[in-house]
């Protein structure tokens, strides 16, 4: 085939805080596509989801922030059409992907990513599962590795209406983990019960607290994966047992990590840290890299854990997709397609 020269990208103009006005900068566009370096390739996208992430990638409050403009996207599948010298055995491979580039991002007809940042899919993916694979699955898979080295009974998820935690609750039966769920509104308590979920709380009840602090004691959880931040993360830490750790791996709240005892961490031994998926997946073996994600594909190939999706739109569509997903996140993700 005829390679291209351009891309129809979402382009993004300006960081902007208010999320109403970062997106009315947010329009369809051309970019030049660059010259491939060695352990390049170029893949031509078929489906690409909005995370977390992107929101807080869009107002400029992520830790990554490419000089502008700049096109978003952290993830997603397709098949990769070209390839710098040392990996052009992957040409014609269909995978789900993963950037950081500062040129480049996958919501896009065509983006560029590092080989080794690319999945090869098995038979039987579906694509709109693999446009959502690089990121949240391996993150739930990550998190719970971490619980499982420190021998947790129990763990606690907040944001637990959100994918990682639906994810992270399967994996953990699997490990025999008890779960502590915690949502912010009555109806996710109700939607969790269906899914069959146990020991949920509600962050908006009067009496949170002091409820958490109890069932947190009686399931003797010592790991909390924490997708909010702000006043929960403090809220957390202080009511669990001693010897606990919070892990953050969001900032759902967009705001600053507040209200830790610091006699806690002192006098009881808890501890607070964070986890970053890039580093994560840069300290695995290329070839327990490679058995992790053939696990978290035969998962989805069986069901055993599916990506929910709310809606799909084309690029031109973008400013109506991103509202889309923000106004309803728990209902699943929004994929942009070419």
């Amino acid at each position: 085939m005829e390679l291209p020269v351009k891309s129809k990208s979402v382009i993004l103009s300006s960081y902007n805080d208010n999320l109403v006005r970062a997106i009315v900068g947010i329009k369809l566009g051309e970019t030049t596509i660059e010259l491939l370096n060695p352990d390049e390739v170029l893949i031509k996208m078929e489906a690409a989801p909005c995370n977390p992430s992107d929101i807080a990638f869009i107002r400029g409050g992520y830790n990554i922030q490419k000089s502008l403009p700049a096109v978003p996207g952290f993830e997603g599948a397709g098949i990769i059409v070209e390839a710098g010298q040392d990996v052009k055995d992957r040409i014609g491979d269909i995978v789900s992907c993963f950037t950081q580039h500062e040129n480049s991002g996958t919501w896009s007809q065509y983006f560029i990513a590092r080989a080794r940042d690319c999945i090869s899919l098995k038979s039987g993916m579906e694509i709109d599962q693999a446009a959502c694979l690089s990121i949240n699955p391996l993150t739930a898979y990550g998190l719970l590795e971490l619980a499982v080295k420190k021998n947790a009974k129990a763990i606690v998820l907040n944001a637990a209406g959100g994918q990682v935690p639906s994810f992270i609750r399967i994996l953990a039966a699997k490990k025999g983990l008890r779960v502590i769920n915690i949502v912010r509104k009555q109806e996710h308590v109700d939607a969790l019960k269906e899914k069959g979920a146990r020991d949920i709380l509600c962050s908006a009840s009067e009496n949170f607290e002091s409820e958490f602090k109890g069932l947190a004691n009686k399931r003797k959880a010592s790991v909390a994966f924490d997708a909010v931040g702000g006043e929960q993360t403090g809220l957390l830490l202080n009511n669990m047992p001693d010897g606990s750790e919070v892990v953050v791996y969001g900032g759902l709240s967009g705001q600053d990590c507040t209200g830790i005892d610091p006699l806690g961490i002192i006098f009881k031994g808890k501890t607070l840290s964070g986890f970053n998926l890039g580093d994560w997946t840069d300290g695995k073996r290329k070839d327990e890299f490679l058995k992790i994600t053939d696990e978290l594909q035969d998962m989805i190939i069986k069901g055993e854990i599916q990506t929910e999706i709310q809606a799909s739109f084309k690029l031109r569509r973008v400013v109506e997709g991103i509202k889309s997903y923000i106004k309803s996140m728990s209902s699943g993700k929004v994929l942009f397609k070419p």
